[in-house]
């Protein structure tokens, strides 16, 4: 197997991704923004979510499985609580729109919150707290997924290791940024294993019978394991009430896998929070405070000089301050894939 990486600057990648997500049909401003989505999660060195996704989601979309042209739309809720309906768009599209309803209902209200029935797999959910960081508000995003993770001492799955993010505002050089799933591992580093040939720790995950493995493949066709045992499988439940069962949505074994089920709609459920800390403090006060609250952290002595402690959000900072410079590399058989899609598509390759 191929575990070489070609390396591709970052805006010519994005321009060839907008190019094949607007050959499916989507509109221009959509299929800049689910590109520039994907390429932006590389550039933080989140492999396992970025362009390695993008030919499901073209798949999908050109088969109808996504709706290409949706019309979300508020079905329920008032005041600072609304329910968006995603009309089975891709996650992108419905992620961001559901995180700009509820910044705009907490610039009004201060604390907002908006739920997503009908939508599909929107990436990292760090994407749509640092667009609430961005605005100087504090977001907080949850998403439910296929049950893929077994309770301790478990032999089938019983909940998503659904994603959690939470972005709050540092006035600084970077946001601060933690973006967490509930299993040991993202199953996006299983699927980027398998493309490199490489094998896994024996704590990410069992095989289809519960039982560890290191093979990736025989991982991807069975179980996650929690992190943190209990605890985080008892937020990955708390997850999955929120964005499916208070909201209407589908929750647990009704929602449907990208991969598995790859012509049906996924029928995600997402849930945003949003605050508003002006409310508490000035702008200026909350900056100096969050200045300090960093400067301690990363002024923390360590055992090992050659040890640093960062903030969340900071590795992804410096990441893509490099990528930008260097390139994002990228497996050799996924760009030969992303190629042959371009070919397909009526896309030129990227020069």
């Amino acid at each position: 197997m191929d575990t070489s990486n070609q390396l591709i600057d970052f805006q010519t990648l994005a321009d060839y991704l907008t190019a094949l997500f607007a050959a499916t049909g989507m509109n221009q401003e959509e299929a800049a923004y689910c590109a520039a989505a994907l390429v932006e999660t590389n550039l933080w060195g989140i492999d396992s979510h970025g362009v390695l996704r993008a030919p499901i989601y073209l798949q999908r979309l050109q088969s109808g499985a996504l709706n290409v042209t949706p019309n979300i739309r508020v079905i329920r809720g008032g005041g600072a609580l609304e329910l968006l309906d995603g009309d089975n768009g891709i996650g992108f599209i419905v992620g961001r729109a559901a995180m700009r309803r509820a910044i705009v209902l907490a610039e009004q209200y201060n604390v907002a919150a908006v739920g997503v029935v009908g939508s599909n797999h929107f990436g990292a959910a760090g994407l749509y707290a640092r667009l609430a960081a961005e605005a100087g508000m504090i977001g907080l995003v949850m998403s439910n997924v296929i049950p893929n993770i077994v309770a301790p001492g478990g032999r089938q799955p019983i909940t998503g290791n659904n994603p959690l993010a939470i972005g709050l505002p540092t006035w600084g050089e970077f946001p601060f940024v933690l973006d967490i799933s509930l299993s040991n591992v993202a199953g996006g580093k299983l699927l980027l294993a398998s493309k490199k040939g490489e094998k896994i720790p024996l704590d990410w995950a069992t095989d289809k019978n519960g039982r560890p493995t290191d093979d990736p493949n025989e991982a991807f066709a069975g179980f996650l394991l929690p992190v943190g045992g209990h605890k985080g499988l008892g937020l990955a439940y708390v997850i999955d009430i929120l964005c499916g069962l208070i909201t209407g949505g589908v929750f647990q074994h009704e929602i449907r896998s990208m991969y598995k089920h790859p012509d049906d709609p996924s029928l995600t459920g997402h849930f945003m929070i949003v605050i508003n800390p002006r409310l508490l403090l000035p702008e200026a006060e909350l900056a100096a405070r969050m200045a300090a609250f960093m400067a301690t952290i990363k002024g923390c002595p360590t055992w090992d000089d050659a040890q640093e402690l960062m903030i969340p959000g900071e590795i992804e900072h410096r990441t893509a301050v490099q990528r930008r410079q260097t390139g994002i590399p990228l497996p050799a058989n996924l760009y030969a894939e992303l190629l042959a899609l371009g070919e397909a598509l009526g896309v030129p390759a990227p020069q």
